[in-house]
């Protein structure tokens, strides 16, 4: 790795925040970069298709069964329209085991359904980690940026309401030092869990962060003028813009 000099560490740590604002090109050029970082992507991206092939295939088969047994339902009906010989007793009792039958397969579907869920929010957890750690190893290796984890206890309660640790990455190049969050998507509520955070690491390192960075592909729309009157820089897809 090349040795950066002095006036190249100025140059990148004052304008590398404005190209990455101003230019498109770059800042996707970055986050290609970053990504070439990730070397379990693919394996990743494997497993967790082929455990959403597994599911669908499972939704399918309890789908051909109910359709099976309803089938087998209207057969059953058929023939007691035509020999009408069933008592009322044992009509009853049919009913209430269709009903058991159809309750256990809705029950299975919800389910799956809760499991897919559950994977699609653990695969955005994923790739934020994913993007953290190769963004990191970007910073590190190549601009001599110093990236910490914080992980705090935050026994008043300050951040979340209640005692609970507060994570943050923290970015430190020549004295400078920026909070950093990185998510898949960002709402109000996560601009002012960030914030809180931002302050409760100045309160308890007694150290001023110089900028609140926010990096994320999605930001709520609702949450527009907020990150200014929060003093967060939020960097998202420039997409949104032009999106309903």
């Amino acid at each position: 790795m090349s040795t950066l000099t002095p006036e190249l560490r100025d140059r990148l740590r004052h304008e590398l925040p404005g190209w990455l604002r101003e230019d498109p090109d770059f800042r996707q050029w970055i986050l290609n970069l970053a990504r070439s970082e990730f070397a379990d992507r693919r394996e990743t991206e494997n497993r967790f298709d082929r455990v959403l092939d597994e599911l669908r295939r499972d939704r399918e088969v309890q789908e051909r069964k109910w359709e099976e047994q309803n089938r087998k339902w209207d057969e059953q009906n058929r023939k007691w329209d035509e020999q009408n010989r069933k008592s009322d007793e044992k009509w009853a009792e049919q009913v209430a085991e269709n009903h058991r039958l159809h309750e256990e397969i809705m029950a299975m579907a919800d389910k799956l359904d809760r499991k897919i869920g559950a994977l699609g929010a653990r695969w955005g957890l994923l790739s934020e980690t994913a993007f953290r750690d190769g963004l990191a190893a970007i910073l590190e290796k190549s601009f001599g940026v110093e990236v910490i984890n914080i992980n705090d206890y935050d026994d008043e309660g300050l951040v979340f309401g209640r005692p609970d640790q507060v994570e943050l990455d923290i970015l430190i190049k020549n004295g400078l030092l920026i909070a950093c969050e990185i998510k898949s998507s960002m709402d109000k509520a996560g601009l002012y869990i960030f914030s809180r955070k931002v302050d409760f690491y100045e309160r308890k390192h007694q150290r001023k962060a110089n900028r609140r960075l926010v990096i994320t592909p999605f930001l709520d729309p609702r949450a527009a003028g907020l990150p200014e009157k929060l003093g967060i820089e939020v960097y998202a897809d420039p997409k949104q813009a032009t999106v309903d």
